[in-house]
């Protein structure tokens, strides 16, 4: 069962809609008993990481995630689920679950790109350059686009946690991976074809970077 962590955040929805598309049931849930029963289990959502840390402080799902990814079962992160697995936020200057080291920092306020201020957030479509294989990646194209929509992007202490980056005025992590555990700024439940492999492929993924 796939299992999609309720944490009052946005945009979780679509996420339940893309397994849909792709054959897969899943649960909506906050319960850590439930999740406890998943096979998989996907970190999504859009907000601030201030409030979601609070939630899931209360909820005890800060605890119950470092539990999980100990146990080897197999972790997705998107957007804010990737922000806040790190030690620290700039957002709200939040301490965060510590999944992996390093920080999640502020785009600078100018981006310049051939010659144009970027705005902020970044908005839109974007590739991603991936510096091994992996499982979760399989089938998907290396000239594949992606939808991003943030202001923050994460920053790992190690480099060997970086799977992929982008370039939006800087080169900035956009894929993290580590054992069982795999995250993305980019939101692959809104990229087409591209993401929904992504989301199949995790669904068929039973842990570790091969």
């Amino acid at each position: 069962m796939i299992a999609i962590i309720n944490y009052n955040a946005g945009n979780i929805t679509s996420v339940a809609r893309a397994l849909q598309n792709i054959g897969k049931k899943c649960i909506i849930t906050d319960d850590t008993e439930k999740l406890d029963a998943a096979s998989h289990v996907i970190f999504p959502g859009v907000g601030a990481a201030g409030e979601a840390m609070a939630y899931l402080q209360e909820k005890k799902l800060d605890a119950w995630l470092k539990k999980y990814v100990k146990a080897g079962k197999p972790l997705l992160g998107i957007c804010l689920g990737t922000q806040i697995i790190l030690n620290y936020s700039e957002e709200n200057k939040t301490e965060c679950i510590g999944l992996v080291a390093g920080a999640t920092k502020r785009f600078p306020e100018k981006l310049i790109s051939e010659g144009q201020l970027l705005k902020i957030p970044h908005m839109g479509w974007n590739s991603i350059k991936l510096y091994r294989s992996h499982p979760v990646f399989h089938n998907v194209s290396p000239d594949a686009e992606f939808y991003f929509v943030h202001s923050y992007h994460p920053a790992p202490s190690d480099d060997e946690a970086v799977l992929g980056t982008t370039d939006y005025g800087m080169t900035f992590c956009s894929v993290l991976a580590k054992d069982n555990l795999v995250a993305m700024q980019f939101h692959p439940e809104k990229s087409g074809r591209p993401g929904l492999q992504i989301l199949k492929n995790f669904c068929a993924w039973r842990g570790g970077n091969v």
